[in-house]
């Protein structure tokens, strides 16, 4: 009986994720295997299937179109991850002291990433138009006409402005993470620190950081994946992979 018991313990752990198992594996690996069987074969999806072998993948590393679509997106990924950790933590740093209107900045700061991606390159598409669009009006009404530019129309700063429009996006939710690692440091330790005479500077680096540290490369994964994974609607309203080739999406048609 003991014995029959500790197996059922013992099995508890695979039938609670079995479920999970299941659809992953039905959802994700399954598509992927397919996928990948069927780029060994010229296909549109309608007529029959004609065997290549390896000849699709030749095509993409001798098509210079697929290495600037992989250069930019990784310019893409290391920008966004930089930016949305950066801000985030800051952000959480600012917030996790806040008395007054606690609720209503943290709610703003994390309404964006309940908006879907093509909600989020409309918006800013619209913001970023040079005819009248509200940011190069603003600059304008600043004074500041010298820094007006053609946001999605510049090769230069394509990339950079729809990078923008993700970290906008996702800065909440990597700040709510931030926050709450934080909020879960013992005060004990920040106060041993002030009676040794720290300043907030070593305080962050000696006390934070070391006790964040989990969150921190959490964020740092979820915002890599976030960057190679999900660019392509955002991109593809944005921009289409415009101007000439300069933002992301052509990885996308090629993966």
């Amino acid at each position: 009986m003991i014995k029959k018991l500790r197996q059922k313990d013992a099995l508890f752990p695979y039938y609670m994720t079995a479920p999970a198992i299941i659809l992953f594996t039905a959802f994700i690996v399954c598509p992927f295997i397919y996928g990948v069987y069927t780029s060994f074969f010229r296909w549109d999806g309608l007529s029959e299937m004609k065997w290549l072998g390896i000849q699709n993948y030749l095509f993409v590393l001798q098509d210079g179109a697929f290495w600037a679509a992989l250069k930019n997106t990784f310019v893409y990924a290391i920008v966004i991850t930089v930016f949305k950790n950066g801000i985030g933590l800051a952000l959480a740093l600012l917030l996790v002291g806040q008395k007054r209107g606690k609720g209503f900045c943290r709610t703003s700061l994390y309404m964006p990433v309940t908006f879907s991606y093509v909600v989020i390159g409309v918006l800013w598409t619209w913001i970023y138009n040079p005819t009248f669009g509200i940011l190069n009006g603003l600059l304008a009404k600043l004074g500041l006409s010298g820094l007006i530019q053609g946001w999605l129309s510049d090769p230069n700063i394509a990339l950079y402005s729809v990078a923008w429009v993700d970290i906008w996006k996702w800065i909440g939710f990597h700040m709510v993470l931030y926050l709450s690692a934080i909020q879960a440091v013992p005060e004990e330790l920040y106060e041993a620190a002030r009676i040794d005479g720290a300043s907030k500077f070593r305080e962050f680096i000696h006390i934070t950081v070391p006790q964040i540290n989990s969150t921190i490369v959490l964020n740092v994964l979820l915002a890599i994946t976030g960057a190679f994974v999900n660019n392509y609607n955002l991109v593809n309203v944005m921009t289409g992979g415009g101007p000439f080739g300069s933002t992301p999406r052509g990885i996308c048609r090629w993966l």
